[in-house]
């Protein structure tokens, strides 16, 4: 495979946020079976965020139907001062509508986080509305075995999502 391979391999965390149509959306559950990328990022990044997913959207795109319909891709904010459900939803909707967008308060979006094995984003607060977000920029894919088999860091791109995709969907 072409990500990177990571010892030992994360299992797919157990969290429940609320989605860009205001349900629960519990991530174990209802990605059962499927090839779950998970993402912690958000709108107003300037670069690592919407290459991500539009390298992803181009991966999944090059697949077959029966394929597609296999994979879930879960972009979870770690800015929802300003990523509202609305707000989420017109960004993921750049890419692809399957895209699901997760969102809740700071504590619920840290602890998604934590969940993930990655560290907590310092949630930005004030006033001021044009800022930065320093966050990871690690995508997890869980195969149908719930496991990261390969992690993915900046610097990896549609290609490289294309190959694994097949490989990972055989877990």
């Amino acid at each position: 495979m072409h990500g990177l391979a990571p010892q030992p391999l994360p299992q797919k965390p157990n969290f429940t946020l609320t989605d860009t149509s205001g349900r629960r959306y519990n991530l174990r559950s209802q990605t059962v079976g499927k090839l779950t990328y998970l993402y912690f990022g958000y709108t107003h990044c300037p670069d690592v965020c919407p290459t991500t997913m539009s390298d992803l959207a181009t991966a999944i795109r090059s697949q077959p139907p029966a394929i597609r319909n296999r994979i879930r891709v879960v972009f979870v904010t770690v800015d929802p001062k300003r990523d509202t459900p609305t707000v989420l939803r017109q960004f993921l909707n750049h890419f692809s509508r399957t895209f699901v967008g997760l969102t809740g308060s700071p504590h619920q979006l840290q602890t998604a986080e934590a969940a993930a094995g990655l560290p907590a984003t310092p949630i930005p607060t004030g006033k001021h509305t044009n800022y930065g977000v320093t966050h990871s920029s690690f995508l997890l894919p869980y195969s149908p075995d719930n496991q990261a088999h390969v992690v993915y860091t900046q610097g990896f791109h549609s290609t490289d999502y294309t190959h694994d995709i097949p490989l990972l969907l055989r877990y």
